[in-house]
């Protein structure tokens, strides 16, 4: 056995590799089991964390680095953070078939989760349970889950899926507006067209206080709104996430 470990090679166990082909050439990056996915769902975001070694493989298991002048074809630079960020964000997490069928269940269920913690019935305003949402994604839609992607994200486009087959919508959101009550005004007519419903508001004393539902993908929209007309003196805030009938919430 060789006392000496060839140069260019870097030994490793217990990792997960996320791989990714480019320009004919295998690039590979060695991952801490687990934290892969938690990178993508944005709940982890220390680098460092993520990755055993800050290096470009071309193949992890026999630690074989992969040569820079293929980093620059691949890539157009042999910055190597910049090439694993591109690696993490695309390439393909290398797991067993049992792992990626568990790892696939979970997060299937995950979706179906979201989505009925998050959206009602607009006829009703309720919640559909969260087993009729999982029945329509696997019978009718025969949603795939994507490995590359968070179950947040995907949720989003199950949804506007799920909206060709049932009524289904986005909950509205519940939002607070405090601003100098010289704004009041200005503020409610600009407004207005932008929510579903303002519950209360109050213009006396010094602010100008109000209550309202909105469409979630409103938020940042109205939120701009806020500060440019109060010149940033205003704000708004979440009440709550996801209103549903009868006052009961579904929070994410």
């Amino acid at each position: 056995m060789s006392l000496f470990q060839p140069v260019g090679q870097v030994r490793m166990t217990n990792v997960a590799v996320v791989r990714l082909k480019r320009k004919g050439k295998r690039f590979e990056v060695a991952c801490y089991k687990n934290k892969v996915v938690s990178w993508r769902s944005g709940s982890e975001t220390d680098l460092d964390e993520v990755i055993q070694v800050e290096n470009v493989f071309s193949n992890v298991s026999k630690g074989i680095v992969a040569n820079k002048k293929d980093l620059v074809a691949a890539f157009g630079t042999e910055d190597v953070q910049k090439v694993i960020l591109v690696i993490l964000e695309k390439g393909e997490l290398q797991v067993s078939e049992k792992e990626r069928q568990h790892h696939s269940d979970k997060t299937f269920q995950e979706i179906a989760s979201i989505i009925a913690d998050n959206c009602v019935d607009p006829r009703t305003q309720r919640p559909y349970p969260v087993t009729m949402i999982e029945r329509v994604m696997r019978e009718t839609l025969h949603y795939t889950v994507l490995s590359n992607r968070s179950a947040k994200q995907q949720a989003l486009d199950v949804v506007k899926q799920l909206k060709q087959h049932m009524e289904i919508q986005r909950a509205l959101m519940r939002i607070n507006l405090t601003a100098p009550s010289k704004f009041g005004k200005q503020l409610k007519e600009s407004i207005s067209s932008l929510t579903s419903e303002f519950e209360n508001e109050n213009f006396s004393g010094r602010f100008y206080e109000a209550t309202f539902l909105i469409d979630p993908g409103r938020f940042r929209e109205i939120d701009e709104l806020v500060k440019q007309t109060t010149k940033g003196q205003g704000s708004i805030e979440i009440v709550n996430i996801a209103v549903i009938q009868e006052g009961q919430e579904r929070l994410e």
